[in-house]
């Protein structure tokens, strides 16, 4: 597994980890400490703005995933959690244009005035989706089960136990991921950890 950049080039790192496990904290941590961020999540949720992904979607499954000309994500997320094939189809349509749209931003990243210390990219399905020889380091954010869930529910979410079906477990993402970050401690104590990690992948 790789654990830094080529010579002379910004690193590109991926970040993954379980439902409620602290990616979007531990990513804006990172933005904090001098890194490029970009969240796939964030990405998908611009394409389904677009008048392309919503003609796409309302001639696959009609009408009721449009609500005020604007695509409906959680009419989405039912029919797709609910069928498989849909959920594949869905897959083929967004991943290659994620895929575009960070391949773009990273592209940009050398040309700023004041270059960031390395690129990184929030995937939740880094290693389902096969994507994590893309980058120079892969890492993992896990906390413990019963952490996930008490944050899950002051989102509004349910347990992590029915959303987590596609994911790996929290141990077969850390056995993969070159870099494994616990959260299991305070904001502050989770901004010192990645800042080690940041530390190591660029230097």
């Amino acid at each position: 597994m790789a654990t830094g950049a080529t010579e002379g080039r910004l690193p590109f790192v991926g970040l993954t980890g379980g439902i409620a496990a602290g990616k979007s904290e531990a990513l804006r941590a990172l933005e904090e400490l001098g890194a490029a961020t970009i969240s796939s999540d964030g990405v998908v949720h611009e394409l389904l703005a677009t008048d392309e992904l919503r003609d796409l979607l309302a001639a696959r499954f009609g009408d009721a995933v449009v609500q005020d000309g604007q695509v409906d994500r959680a009419a989405v997320a039912e029919v797709v959690f609910a069928e498989p094939e849909a959920r594949e189809w869905l897959e083929q349509e967004l991943w290659p244009r994620v895929d575009e749209r960070i391949a773009v931003w990273r592209d940009q990243l050398s040309d700023r005035p004041d270059p960031p210390l390395a690129g990184v990219v929030e995937v939740p399905l880094l290693f389902e989706a096969g994507m994590e020889s893309g980058f120079d380091a892969t890492v993992a954010i896990v906390a413990a089960d019963e952490l996930r869930d008490e944050r899950a529910a002051a989102r509004g979410h349910a347990g992590v136990d029915s959303r987590t079906r596609r994911q790996l477990s929290q141990r077969e993402k850390a056995d993969r991921a070159d870099f494994v970050v616990e959260n299991d401690g305070d904001l502050v104590d989770l901004e010192r950890k990645m800042s080690q990690i940041l530390d190591e992948v660029t230097r």
